[in-house]
């Protein structure tokens, strides 16, 4: 079921350049349905189903948004540097995972108390500096004896959750709903070109594993699969994000108002043209926020045709993010159809 992999992925714990936990889910996912997987020098995890010569790149981010531990002071208390987008607000007082040298330990994201905050403060609002984690420890060697130490990864303590009508709410939906739409679509595809599924690391902090493993595997044409943000909720207007959670997933013509990807028009066409054949509900985006592992894609080598399917995805870059599990299994069906016909490039 689409509904327990995302369960997984996303209460796995893999913050950019700590991938691991999220690998050894994939790989198990992936046992038995692809011909090779390895991982490359970068880290990314590389599934391939062999076919003929035409390579299509299907790439999805194992990373999420997170913290590392930067500095640990006599009193046993943890400073951190934030590992990718954060609003640092929402950071305040969260519980987190530190991924330990002895095995996974829990803290809290402390700061000064509201009661103790004057007006310009609670105006400012609290920055990351200003935050610390506290593990209970008493003293730096509490903390060294927990296995903790400068460089530690940290992550939100959050779990799945389900919502009603077939949506959910967890950490990481950015991108582990990406991640599982590409396993989904491996585990069931029947497609006469070769094809590389790769999982990539590092996208929130540079876009950096689609880089390297796009320019190794030079592909005819690729996609990114990934989250976007949805209108449809308050604070947000259809405007400015003209897309909603349930009507399906989502093809990029344009993210970052032209200055991430200007999705080549013939794999958009692919794309929409094999979703209007088999009455796939699709919707399309002009966006203007952030942009995805097919911003770099696409700028390999002499230049690769790519857009992004994305799933709309509420609170993106929070621990409570919410989507709709159909719109990823609508995903699955556009990408195991569109694998069936080559591109007219």
């Amino acid at each position: 079921m689409t509904k327990e992999l995302l369960k997984k992925l996303s209460n796995a714990h893999g913050v950019s350049g700590s991938e691991g936990s999220v690998y050894s889910v994939v790989k198990k996912e992936l046992r038995g349905h692809v011909d090779e997987i390895h991982e490359d020098t970068m880290g990314n995890l590389i599934a391939v189903k062999k076919g003929n010569k035409f390579k299509v790149m299907i790439a999805a981010h194992m990373d999420e948004i997170g913290l590392m531990v930067k500095y640990i002071d006599e009193k046993g208390f943890l400073r951190f540097a934030a590992l990718g987008g954060w609003y640092a607000p929402t950071l305040y007082n969260q519980r987190v995972v530190l991924q330990g040298t002895k095995g996974t330990c829990y803290g809290v994201i402390g700061g000064k108390p509201p009661h103790m905050m004057d007006d310009e403060e609670r105006k400012k609002g609290v920055k990351v500096d200003d935050m610390f984690i506290d593990v209970g420890a008493c003293n730096r060697d509490d903390v060294e004896k927990l296995g903790i130490e400068v460089g530690t990864p940290v992550t939100i303590d959050r779990e799945f959750t389900e919502l009603a009508n077939d949506r959910v709410t967890g950490k990481a939906f950015d991108n582990r709903a990406g991640v599982a739409l590409l396993i989904k679509t491996l585990q069931q595809v029947d497609s006469p070109f070769t094809i590389y599924g790769v999982f990539t690391v590092q996208e929130e902090v540079g876009l950096k594993g689609a880089r390297t493993s796009a320019y190794m595997i030079d592909p005819d044409c690729a996609i990114a699969t990934d989250v976007t943000i949805p209108g449809d909720h308050p604070g947000i207007e259809m405007k400015d994000a003209a897309v909603e959670m349930g009507k399906g997933p989502v093809i990029t013509l344009v993210d970052s108002s032209g200055r991430g990807l200007i999705a080549h028009r013939k794999i958009v066409k692919w794309l929409k043209d094999t979703a209007d054949k088999h009455s796939i509900s699709v919707q399309m985006e002009v966006g203007t926020g952030g942009t995805t592992d097919a911003t770099a894609i696409h700028l390999t080598k002499g230049g690769i045709p790519s857009t992004t399917i994305s799933i709309p995805s509420r609170y993106i870059h929070s621990p409570v993010e919410v989507l709709d599990i159909n719109d990823i299994e609508t995903g699955v069906e556009l990408l195991i159809s569109a694998l069936r016909v080559k591109p007219n490039l």
